[in-house]
């Protein structure tokens, strides 16, 4: 049974998920509409935006609780490659544009942020990838205001004070690089008790990324979707293991529910 999704755009259902219809340049433009409306008073909470990828799609098959997350999310962006293919067999006309990846969104973002005096708070990771990703964000875009930053490693004692810092730097957007699915949960957890924030916007392992201690693939592959296999040769232990577990999961899901429509 489909589930009920209360996104606040357009969207499609990708192997069980809604999933906006947006380019990289409508999601920034969406990230500048809600910061505005957060800071004129008009939005009167942190929206919740989600990524959807391949190793989502697993979890979101087998995990009821990240899917009750997901369908809670405001926002789920096409992150990988397969949901963008998949929104093709949809029913009707409508697919997604193009891969909103959050390696690449990052830094859409942070141009747009830079360009509207929009501040980022950078929650996750180890302290030194958390203070490089902050220092190469904005040397590479000049301009961007990093209100404030934390490391990923904190118990439930500390949540208390991890809202309290966030809410302190009056940061518009609070980036959450914790992993799947405990950044979801934690980020519907907080979203609510944030003062100032727009968006909480999670991100994996995006900070690795930016600071160049993960390696992208080469533009060619990205282009045809197999990023996620030069992730697989080339990442930490721990990914490589999850794409071997994960992904032939994920091909059986997008042919049971977006190529062949069974229940």
């Amino acid at each position: 049974m489909e589930r009920i999704s209360q996104m606040r755009l357009p969207h499609v259902i990708v192997s069980g998920m809604p999933v906006a219809l947006v380019s990289d340049a409508e999601l920034s433009s969406a990230m500048l509409d809600d910061v505005e409306r957060r800071r004129n008073g008009k939005a009167q909470r942190a929206l919740t935006v989600f990524d959807a990828n391949a190793y989502g799609i697993s979890l979101y098959d087998n995990d009821p609780q990240f899917a009750k997350a997901i369908d809670s999310a405001d926002i789920v962006h096409a992150d990988g490659q397969i949901v963008v293919w998949a929104s093709k067999f949809g029913r009707g006309s409508k697919h997604i544009p193009e891969r909103t990846a959050t390696t690449d969104f990052i830094h859409s973002a942070a141009k747009a942020a830079a360009e509207h005096d929009i501040g980022y708070y950078l929650l996750g990771g180890t302290e030194d990838i958390n203070r490089s990703c902050a220092e190469k964000l904005k040397e590479l875009h000049p301009g961007l205001n990093i209100a404030g930053r934390r490391n990923g490693y904190f118990d439930d004692s500390e949540v208390d004070a991890v809202i309290a810092d966030i809410n302190a730097s009056k940061a518009d957007v609070l980036w959450v690089g914790l992993g799947k699915p405990k950044e979801q949960f934690f980020s519907l957890e907080i979203a609510s008790r944030l003062n100032h924030c727009a968006w909480v916007v999670t991100c994996g392992g995006c900070f690795h990324y930016v600071v160049g201690d993960y390696a992208r693939a080469p533009i060619w592959m990205q282009k045809i979707g197999l990023e996620w296999l030069h992730r697989t040769a080339t990442g930490p232990t721990h990914i490589r293991k999850r794409h071997f577990r994960r992904y032939p999961h994920t091909i059986s899901v997008v042919l049971k529910k977006d190529i062949l429509k069974l229940k």
